[in-house]
């Protein structure tokens, strides 16, 4: 595919694909005609209502959260949207991934770019300079309730565009002013609503969600590799990946699994042999079903999030062309808090059926001996992996636990039901951090149980898979320090892109 240079920000929705492969191609963004009309208009249309309407409008010419009856004159507009900005800056802990900052400038000046939000086209303008220069302001991972969008790391991450707060860029940490000063850029001065617009929004929990679903997604993809090479070293049977056995059963995620091994597995000696056995326990027999399931949550994850970060979602809205600015909740974080729970808990199931089928290999059956080792007693060989997998699944027992159960109030009452959609979103990269464990563990045990079937050979897909790992992972003949083959198999993961 085409390497992709430029993209015009409101020229197309946005996907979870067309993310990736902008991140991935290191496209460079600019604002669509069309955006920049839209934006002009509302902008236009919300100074000619602050000059003329002598009615309240929220986060306008009022105060915010439970300051909402305070009035605030014409000449104090724009401080008290600069204020908002320094003041909600509470973002804490530690610093989020820097493509995560990257997501969150790209979801932001989309949903700006939407003409609902009453900016200025120089502000969406100047976020794509930050995006294309790679100015990236530093957000800390907590302090979001997910419920006035993600007001605290939203904050964080504009506060440079007045001249404030830190950013990242070419690897050193910068001062607001300092940056805009680097490039000649003029500090942005707030109009009225805007700092709220740049504010309120869930694009702190999306963006993490976007990122947890390309790094999901990968995973997915991993653990039908590694499983489908357990079942060759357990010398498991194909039969519960036919076709027919998905057909009657028809979920669309257990009928993707179900292709994915056959294509994997075709032309494997060890596979088409005759078996003693006449079934394999769960964690083999059983993989459709499972991984299939997780396929499905991962698909309504990513319908959910495409809806999301093709909304508006900061407050109020204002509608131009109705003559209206309405005061709502589409900042509530609560369509993907929930998601990105279910997400969890299923992206935890791999990593748990996973752990299983490791521990099946390791037991002496089939012809394989225990621990995967020549000499079991002399050498401890595999035993102890195992254990390391098992840890790390519990721990993503903990993790999988929805966040979205717990509401706290906040603003003095105004805010009295919250999503907490930003912990969700942010435990998401913890569960994949662990899966990647998971994996490497299992993979190093299929990988040495596959070469014990010698001199058979397994399908093409995994013989190229196995005489790429042997060049940097060696087969185990005695005890090694398991802590350099786990973390060797865990790099050859990372750079390896799992086709098949």
């Amino acid at each position: 595919m085409e390497k992709l240079e430029t993209y015009a920000i409101g020229s197309s929705l946005l996907t979870y694909d067309l993310i990736e492969r902008i991140l991935k191609d290191g496209t460079k963004l600019t604002l669509s005609d069309e955006a920049r009309k839209k934006i002009q208009h509302c902008r236009d249309f919300l100074d000619k209502k602050t000059d003329e309407n002598t009615v309240p409008i929220y986060g306008v010419t009022t105060g915010f959260g439970s300051l909402c009856n305070k009035h605030i004159s014409k000449e104090e507009l724009s401080t008290l949207q600069e204020n908002l900005v320094k003041s909600h800056s509470c973002s804490v802990g530690t610093p989020v991934d820097e493509t995560v900052v990257r997501l969150m400038l790209l979801l932001k000046a989309h949903a700006l770019s939407m003409g609902f939000s009453g900016v200025q086209v120089q502000t969406v303008e100047r976020i794509l300079d930050f995006y294309n220069n790679d100015v990236l302001p530093v957000v800390y991972d907590r302090g979001s309730l997910g419920a006035s969008g993600d007001l605290a790391p939203l904050a964080n991450l504009f506060l440079p565009l007045i001249g404030e707060g830190e950013v990242m860029h070419k690897g050193q940490r910068v001062k607001g002013s300092d940056i805009l000063d680097r490039f000649g850029w003029k500090p942005i001065k707030l109009q009225s609503k805007e700092g709220l617009a740049l504010l309120n929004g869930t694009q702190f929990m999306s963006s993490n969600g976007i990122k947890a679903l390309i790094d999901g997604w990968h995973m997915v993809n991993c653990f039908d590799l590694f499983g489908a090479m357990s079942l060759e070293a357990f010398d498991g049977r194909i039969e519960p990946f036919w076709d027919c056995i998905q057909q009657v059963r028809p979920h669309k995620g257990q009928i993707e699994t179900g292709n994915a091994f056959r294509k994997i597995l075709e032309g494997s000696e060890i596979i088409k042999r005759e078996k003693a056995h006449v079934q394999d326990p769960y964690s083999f027999r059983c993989i459709p079903q499972v991984h299939g399931a997780v396929k499905d949550a991962m698909h309504h994850v990513t319908e959910v999030l495409h809806t999301e970060i093709n909304s508006v979602t900061d407050n109020p809205t204002v509608f131009p062309d109705e003559d209206l600015v309405v005061s709502g909740g589409n900042f509530h974080g609560e369509p993907i808090a929930l998601v990105f729970d279910y997400m969890g808990v299923a992206l935890h199931e791999l990593g748990n059926i996973s752990e299983r089928r490791v521990a099946q290999l390791i037991l002496g059956l089939r012809g394989l001996p225990e621990f995967l080792v020549a000499k079991p007693g002399l050498n401890s060989g595999f035993m102890i992996p195992q254990y390391a997998a098992a840890s790390v699944v519990s721990q993503n027992k903990m993790y999988a636990w929805p966040a979205s159960c717990d509401s706290i109030v906040s603003s003095n009452g105004q805010e009295d039901l919250v999503s907490m959609g930003a912990n969700a979103a942010t435990k998401l990269h913890k569960i994949i951090d662990n899966l990647k464990i998971i994996a490497s563990i299992e993979f190093m045990n299929a990988a040495q149980g596959i070469d014990f079937r010698r001199p058979l050979k397994s399908s093409p897909i995994i013989e190229n898979v196995m005489k790429a790992y042997r060049e940097e992972v060696a087969f185990v003949e005695d005890d090694v320090v398991m802590t350099d083959y786990i973390t060797k198999t865990r790099q050859f993961l990372d750079k390896f892109d799992i086709e098949f």
